[in-house]
């Protein structure tokens, strides 16, 4: 059963940047599609992004689009958020999630695809 862990949260202004990282353990994240969400205080769940476990295809919420960019590096068991030009509505806890080896791609954006969680980072982004 695979494990994951967020890092790399924090307080940043608009505009700036921040990287996030999903480290994963007992089990090796290439057979997992990942997806990120995150939940601001008083939402519902939002996605993120997401990649796929085979060919690595990427998704990404409308509110994220050419800001965000989710990468994945399989030797280190990682999967990464880098996050530019941040805005205070970006503000929320960021989850991790994977999904092993679904049979198709159509449902990365969607929150019960996925089996495992991580704990969530907190980002704030203040004006």
């Amino acid at each position: 059963q695979v494990r994951l862990v967020e890092s790399g949260g924090g307080l940043v202004q608009t505009g700036g940047s921040l990287r996030l990282s999903c480290a994963g353990s007992g089990g090796s994240l290439r057979s997992y599609s990942m997806g990120w969400f995150r939940r601001a205080t008083g939402k519902e769940r939002e996605f993120v992004a997401a990649i796929t476990w085979n060919d690595g295809s990427t998704k990404y919420g409308d509110s994220v689009l050419g800001r965000f960019t989710i990468s994945r590096d399989n030797a280190k068991n990682t999967v990464y958020l880098q996050m530019n030009n941040l805005k205070s509505e970006d503000t929320a806890v960021y989850y991790c999630a994977a999904d092993f080896k679904p049979a198709t791609s159509r449902l990365v954006q969607f929150d019960y695809a996925y089996n495992y969680w991580g704990q969530g980072t907190q980002v704030t982004v203040s004006s």
